[in-house]
């Protein structure tokens, strides 16, 4: 498939909501938390999210469980997936929305540092490693606030599981990579991280005694079925349509909004406070990943 070298508005449009999507989904993720367990809505949303993508190749004749040698690849990318989500879920109780989608953004560095070790050919040039030590050292500047908050007694563990989460995101990404859920359709690599994370998070849920909701109020419906529906199928697949037609090294510098999309939402919708200081480690965050892809 020939891939368009310039995005065009549909392209801008459908991107642009993604990112919104993304952004807000961390405060989606943090709103539910008082209705229910971390492990347990993220294991469920997975349960939805994965069953709702098995549908969608069936009706389109996709087959996804024909052997291709992916399965070793996908059981790892789906094991890194389910930790990562727990990361997030579990440091979404100690630390704010706005400072998780930053830290999250952490990720594109991992995989750039990374790629060299299992592609030879992707070696990085004296620009991008100045990126990579700017984004470093903004995570820094960032995390070093957790230790001076009010809440620095619970802030600081959010921080560092959210630094883990986006080390374990890169982990999925370099997987994919490396394996050969590379060549494998979309659709079944998604498979493969959201039926994986759905059987992992929900023993662990149940291991731990995460007690289920007695009640699903409507409130918890919305929000679940937000993350579930709307962002972990619907505009995972959109991304994946994306990258199938466009330049992915475009469409990379345009997630740089997801950061700012979710501080404007935890601030408007969970009223959380934005500091100067976290607004310069996204700034910088932002010139690093511009660096890194150039």
């Amino acid at each position: 498939m020939v891939r368009q070298s310039h995005l065009d508005t549909r392209a801008v449009a459908l991107l642009l909501l993604c990112c919104v999507l993304w952004g807000i989904n961390q405060v989606a993720v943090k709103a539910a938390l008082t209705e229910i367990g971390p492990l347990w809505q993220a294991g469920l949303r997975s349960v939805v999210a994965g069953l709702l993508v098995w549908l969608w190749a069936a009706s389109r004749g996709i087959r996804l469980f024909e052997r291709d040698g992916s399965l070793g690849g996908g059981l790892l990318a789906g094991a890194l997936f389910a930790a990562e989500f727990a990361c997030i879920f579990i440091g979404l109780q100690y630390t704010s929305a706005s400072r998780m989608v930053v830290f999250l953004y952490l990720s594109p560095f991992v995989v750039a540092l990374c790629m060299p070790l299992i592609a030879h050919g992707e070696q990085l040039a004296a620009r991008q490693w100045a990126g990579l030590l700017l984004a470093f050292g903004a995570v820094a500047f960032a995390f070093a606030e957790g230790f001076s908050s009010p809440h620095s007694a619970t802030q600081w563990w959010g921080d560092a599981l959210g630094v883990a989460a986006a080390v374990l995101w890169a982990g999925t990404t370099l997987a994919i990579r490396g394996t050969r859920l590379s060549s494998a359709l979309a659709e079944k690599t998604l498979l493969y991280q959201l039926g994986v994370s759905a059987l992992a998070l929900c023993a662990a849920a149940v291991f731990a005694g995460e007690p289920l909701p007695a009640h699903w109020s409507p409130r918890l419906l919305g929000l679940f079925g937000f993350q579930a529906v709307i962002v972990s199928f619907v505009s995972y697949l959109v991304w994946f349509w994306l990258i199938r037609h466009y330049s992915a090294t475009k469409l990379a510098v345009f997630t740089l909004s997801t950061p700012l999309f979710g501080l404007v939402a935890g601030a408007l919708l969970l009223g959380e406070g934005i500091s100067t200081r976290l607004v310069m480690a996204l700034a910088a965050l932002a010139v690093g990943i511009v660096l890194v892809n150039r």
